[in-house]
């Protein structure tokens, strides 16, 4: 503990919802975002009920010399450093969604999963432009852009946003959509959160009742020809289509399932928006290389793509690292094999390359902050921290791919940083960090808000 903290007497009166204070019971446990590397320390936890809940948080917070740093559930929601003098506003029991089949829309809380969104989603035959993952966070993905299996074929998630009901610096409550607060409305799809809290979303729904979808994995021993193969298959394939290839280390633990425990594997994974027809058609050239150690390739229900990529579902200590690819050629893809390919010994359970581009590069009528991306993958490399120095290493692994992988990611970086904590400057166009800080000095001029992302 660093001493007496503030007295929350008066916040705990006027909230629905719990206020834990260091030291008490039950703060250790509110306290850790979905990564458990994570090491928060607020002096105080709210746990948040309802919209009102976050703004008399707020309004105790501006009162009392302290600031707020709201953090909602899921992957992506990792450490937000510093805490000290800070309330640590959670989401987590705002969950509720509802949706709307005439519109189509759903009106989803910020303490969503992804998978809150699509089980409701699937019943109307719709499917919302979800990450990866169903235990993604929506506020997080959603206010940092939101790449996931559907954005060559609709963009960024942050662009379908149709309004949010938010909570500003002052404590009240306010819908913003392009009519009412036009630069705010551009501001939070795809800027970070910024200068308020975000408590609920109007997401933009898609029909979609079936889809082709699963991976397929080799032994990583023909992780060269897969990669080859896959390098050259992309350019060919519709914006329907997104895949990622990944070289995968699983480990010999009984959590893991016994075909793919203690095993060495280079897997592409992928969901095309069509018929299972056109899927196999599509994926043939793929197929043909060499009979896959397993297929799971096939029509699945829409609902289903967000189980797709086989990620974690509950929390877990793991270290992330994302960066962008300008390109996808030959020399990459020898760099991606050199760094985790057969052979190598490599801390790190998954490095992946994700391919982007198709809608991703249409400005749209009005993309929002988050704009366009010329970017043609995404890298990404992942593994579960057991100790300080499992921790070491893989931090170190992380740096060689970052500078292996530099010449190919250009001057932009990414916001969809994952499991880090990082400014967002290069993540956008020219022009565009500037004008997002001279928006937050406007709306939280004291700086009462602590952001996920900064635009130092």
């Amino acid at each position: 503990m660093h001493g007496p903290g503030p007295d929350a007497t008066t916040l705990r009166t006027a909230l629905t919802g719990e206020v834990i204070a260091e030291g008490e019971a039950g703060w250790e446990v509110a306290r850790q975002a979905w990564n458990l590397t994570a090491d928060q320390r607020p002096p105080l936890v709210v746990l948040a009920e309802s919209e009102r809940d976050i703004a008399a948080t707020v309004r105790f917070a501006a009162a009392n010399g302290l600031r707020v740093a709201p953090q909602s559930t899921g992957h992506g929601a990792s450490s937000l450093g510093d805490l000290a003098g800070t309330i640590l506003l959670r989401t987590s029991r705002l969950r509720a969604v509802a949706v709307d089949r005439a519109a189509p829309i759903a009106t989803v809380q910020a303490g969503a999963l992804w998978s809150d969104v699509v089980a409701p989603a699937a019943e109307q035959g719709l499917v919302g432009l979800h990450g990866m993952s169903g235990s993604v966070g929506v506020a997080g993905y959603v206010l940092g852009g939101g790449i996931g299996w559907l954005t060559r074929r609709h963009g960024f998630a942050s662009t379908h946003v149709r309004a949010f009901e938010v909570v500003t610096a002052d404590g009240e409550t306010r819908r913003v959509d392009g009519a009412s607060d036009a630069e705010l409305f551009w501001a939070l799809r795809g800027g970070g959160g910024g200068p308020v809290i975000v408590t609920s979303f109007e997401l933009e729904l898609f029909e979609l009742r079936d889809a082709f979808a699963g991976a397929l994995f080799w032994p990583i021993e023909q992780a060269e020809s897969v990669v080859d193969a896959w390098r050259e298959w992309i350019s060919t394939v519709p914006n329907e289509l997104t895949s990622t290839i990944k070289l995968l280390r699983f480990p010999p633990l009984p959590t893991v399932a016994e075909r793919l425990r203690g095993r060495a594997l280079v897997a592409v994974t992928l969901v095309f928006a069509g018929t299972g027809e056109r899927g196999s058609e599509l994926i043939a050239p793929l197929r043909a290389l060499a009979t896959p150690y397993i297929d799971t390739l096939g029509t699945v229900p829409g609902g289903a793509l967000a189980d797709v990529a086989g990620d974690p579902t509950s929390p877990t200590p793991a270290l992330g690292h994302a960066a962008l690819l300008d390109r996808i050629d030959r020399d990459q893809t020898d760099a991606f094999l050199e760094l985790a390919g057969p052979g190598v010994e490599t801390p790190l359970v998954s490095v992946e390359i994700r391919h982007l581009g198709g809608a991703l590069r249409d400005s749209g009528p009005d993309p929002g902050c988050a704009g366009t991306l010329d970017s043609e993958g995404l890298i990404y490399s992942t593994a579960p921290v057991s100790s300080p120095q499992a921790e070491a290493a893989i931090l170190a692994a992380q740096q060689e791919v970052a500078e292996r992988t530099a010449p190919f990611s250009g001057p932009r970086d990414t916001i969809l940083t994952f499991d880090e904590q990082r400014p967002m400057r290069n993540a956008f166009a020219p022009g565009v960090a500037e004008r997002l800080r001279a928006l937050t000095m406007a709306r939280d001029p004291d700086g009462l808000f602590v952001a996920n992302h900064t635009a130092d």
